[in-house]
Parts: structure tokens; sequence; C-alpha cells
């Protein structure tokens, strides 16, 4: 590796405020899914335990885009971290050794967990087989698809991303500084482009049972995994732009949050399938830059906190966990419904299980995995990039990025 390279790789600062902001990503989806009417586990039970139809009502509709925007930041994130740590010169295997386990120890033993309590009677061979091997989101079927664990799916999606980098960072690396902004923008148009392919070139038949599209739609633009490319390619893109130097100071955290805002309210009026990515795309890679800049300026900000960061780091099991600690916990209580004040209890109870559960994933799982085999013996020239709790400083840590999926 030529020796600038390494020096500049050396250079970066940390980003432990993008490892906070992960906790937070992750919490919407939670309020996503402990919203729903239909239960993504067959028979399809409510999820939302609030007896009152208005108070279930409201609930569900006030997180209703929440998981949309969730997994939407994940993917931008995991192309701006892993472009912000990355090291020319580095070993393909050596990266890929590192990304697989990140995901696959904590993905393997909520799978056995999933397939003895409940997927193993209900899922097609098709579907747990596919799903073992994160292949099962380029399957059109509902039954493959979301098979075993609902939520990783967007495993998928980040299985394919980390297959992509080492053949798109070359090439996006060579994109001319001034022309940064430009292609940014054209991720932002693919992701139209994404839907406008569903929308006009998609079946529309037969109808979906829960969304206003057909199961076909839904699928292609929102679980096909090459049609979130232009989000990881995007973050990719918006590390280079911090890196260049060229993030506009007017751009802060402040008004991202406003965007933002804006944004989530925008999914409500746009048609169905842009809510998924196109309404707020923008306001995600703006706030993913803005918290950037805070850290590499060596600003203030409650994200780096020990606590928020803690939280990042477990925020990859807690997501995970959901499909057990939510949608399974939830089917034992059949379709019992539940006073205001008791489902607000319940809802807190799938939060502190939850929460349990991913501490645990990261605890006994994740980072064993990582401090055991995902780093060569021998040693390496470049430090982490993202802060990870406890590490003393000059310390190599036991992962090369600590990003999420």
């Amino acid at each position: 590796m030529p020796a600038t390279a390494s020096a500049a790789a050396e250079r970066r600062p940390k980003l432990p405020s993008l490892t906070g902001l992960r906790f937070l990503a992750a919490l919407f989806v939670f309020f996503f899914h402990t919203g729903l009417s239909n239960s993504p586990i067959p028979p399809n039970r409510p999820i939302n335990p609030f007896a009152d139809h208005d108070v279930a009502s409201t609930y569900e509709w006030l997180f209703v885009k929440g998981g949309y925007l969730g997994v939407s930041f994940f993917f931008v994130l995991s192309g701006f971290v892993l472009a912000w740590a990355y090291r020319p010169g580095e070993r393909v295997a050596s990266f890929l050794r590192r990304r697989v386990l990140k995901i696959f120890p904590n993905h393997l033993v909520i799978w056995v967990l999933a397939m003895v309590l409940f997927a193993g009677s209900i899922a097609p061979t098709a579907g747990w087989l596919s799903n073992l091997v994160l292949l099962h989101t380029w399957f059109p079927q509902a039954s493959i698809n979301l098979s075993v664990n609902p939520p990783t799916w967007s495993l998928g999606s980040e299985f394919l991303f980390y297959l992509s980098f080492p053949l798109l960072i070359g090439p996006l690396r060579r994109i001319a500084e001034n022309r940064l902004w430009a292609w940014a923008g054209a991720m932002v148009l693919g992701t139209v482009g994404v839907q406008l392919v569903s929308t006009y070139l998609v079946p529309d038949t037969p109808k979906s049972a829960i969304t206003p599209v057909s199961d076909m739609q839904f699928w292609f633009g929102y679980l096909f995994p090459p049609g979130r490319l232009f989000e990881f390619v995007l973050g990719i893109l918006l590390a280079r732009i911090v890196l260049a130097g060229r993030w506009p100071r007017a751009l802060g955290v402040l008004p991202s949050l406003v965007l933002m805002a804006a944004g989530y309210g925008a999914a409500w009026v746009v048609p169905f399938q842009y809510g998924f990515v196109t309404a707020m795309i923008i306001p995600i890679g703006a706030l993913i830059g803005a918290v950037a800049v805070v850290d590499v300026e060596g600003r203030r900000s409650w994200l780096r906190s020990k606590a928020m960061v803690f939280l990042g780091e477990i925020s990859f099991g807690f997501y995970l966990c959901q499909g057990i600690a939510i949608f399974w916990l939830r089917s034992l209580f059949d379709d019992v419904r539940f006073s205001t004040p008791d489902g607000i209890l319940v809802i807190a109870g799938f939060f502190a299980v939850t929460l349990l559960c991913g501490w645990l994933l990261y605890s006994l799982v994740e980072r064993p995995a990582m401090q055991r085999w995902a780093r060569s013996r021998k040693k390496t020239a470049v430090q982490v990039s993202v802060q990870v709790p406890g590490q003393a400083p000059g310390q190599a840590a036991p992962e090369a990025e600590r990003q999420p999926v």
C-alpha cells in the first residue's frame, strides 16, 4: 500500500456520532414493526397492541414510514462508512472476511432460533435455504423473500453491497471532486427510476393484501437488492464529498433535520412506492454528511456520548432480533388487544426484550467473532475509522469498520 494512502487513511477522524445515529434509525424500524396491523409471519395476526381503534390507527400511521426511513438510512450509511474506512491496496479477501463475519454469525444464531420457534413449520424449503445464505430477496415470492426471520430481507441487500464494494470503489474514487455532487444527484434519480420501472413495467396485479401495490411491485421496488445499490453508492459519494472538504457549511445538522421532517411528511403525499426511498433519500444523505462533519471538525455532539455509541454498537442485533422479540412474541397473545396504558407497557416490554437480545448478540456473538477471526494475525497499518467503546488510544480494534446493516 502506498505510504501516502496509508497515512491519509490514518489521519481520517473517527465518526462516533454516526455510530450513535445508527440506533435512532433502528428505533424507527422498531416503532414501525410494533405498529403493524399484519404480522409478516403467518397467520399474519396484528402486531399493534392497542384495542382502541383510534389509538392503534394513529400509532401505525405515525410510524408507518419509519421502517422505510430506517432501512434506507442503514443502506446509505453502509456506503459512507465503508468508503471512509477504505484502505487502498487492501486485499479483497480480507475485506470480505470482515464483512461476512460482521453479519453471518448474528444471522445464523437468529436463523436457528427462528427455525426452532416457528419458521421450521411454515417456511418452504426454498425459503429457509435461501434465507440461510441471504439470497432470499432475489425471489419475488413473499413466502421466500420474507421467510424465517423477516428483518433479514435487508441483509440480502447488504450482502450484495459487500460483494460489490471492491468493484465499485475504484471507479468511484476516480470521479473528479468537482463532479461528485452531480453523481450524487444521479443516484437520487436512480431511486426514482427504480419506482418508474416498478410502476409501469412490473405487473400491478394481483394486488397485495397489505399494500396499495402488487406483491411483485413491492418486491421490485423495495426488496430486490440491485434496486438498493443507488443508496449504497450515494453513501460512498457522500463520504468522498466530506473527505474532499466540499460539504456545504449551510447544510448543517439543524437544516438536515428540517429536511428530514419535510421528507418524512412527503412520504405520505407522494405515490406509495416513492415513499420507500425517494421521498427521504436527500434528507437522509444530508443528515449523514452533516453529522460526519461535526465529528471531522471536533464539535460537541450528544450522539457520541458513551450511551449512544453503545446503543449504536448493538443496533445491528437490536434490528435483527425484532423478528423474534416482536413478531413471534406477539403471536403468543393471538389476537388479544390491550387498553392504551397496557398497550404502552406491551411496547415497552418488546423494547426491553429486543434491546436485551441485541446486547446479547453483540456481546456473545458479534464482538467475539470479530475479535477472533476478522483481522489478520499480522499487524495492519490502519486504525479503525469509527470509535469502539472501551478502545484504548492506539489499540487496534477488532474490526476495520464499525458499520451497520
